[in-house]
């Protein structure tokens, strides 16, 4: 349900601006999107786990908030991100 922490660290390297980035928009929004996928796996097994379909949906709504801040603050780099992660359509 959870990702590993060599996983994170894996995202962490993939996403980081420099080497002792690991707290920018980018950074969370990759590690965010992992642990939403990983959740979305969950509920296929587990439909009735509502407490856990909270942190999903809060965890969603924090993405989304670090994703219009990202689009506000530097555009290219919103674009790069989503087109690397797959989020938008």
């Amino acid at each position: 349900m959870t990702i590993t922490a060599d996983r994170k660290s894996e995202l962490i390297q993939e996403h980081r601006a420099n080497d002792s980035d690991t707290g920018s928009p980018q950074v969370q929004i990759a590690v965010l999107s992992e642990r939403i996928n990983a959740l979305q796996d969950h509920f296929k097994n587990n439909h009735k786990d509502h407490a856990s379909r909270r942190g999903l949906l809060m965890m969603v709504g924090r993405r989304n908030r670090l994703l219009r801040y990202l689009s506000r603050t530097d555009r290219q780099a919103y674009l790069q991100l989503i087109k690397k992660l797959g989020l938008r359509k």
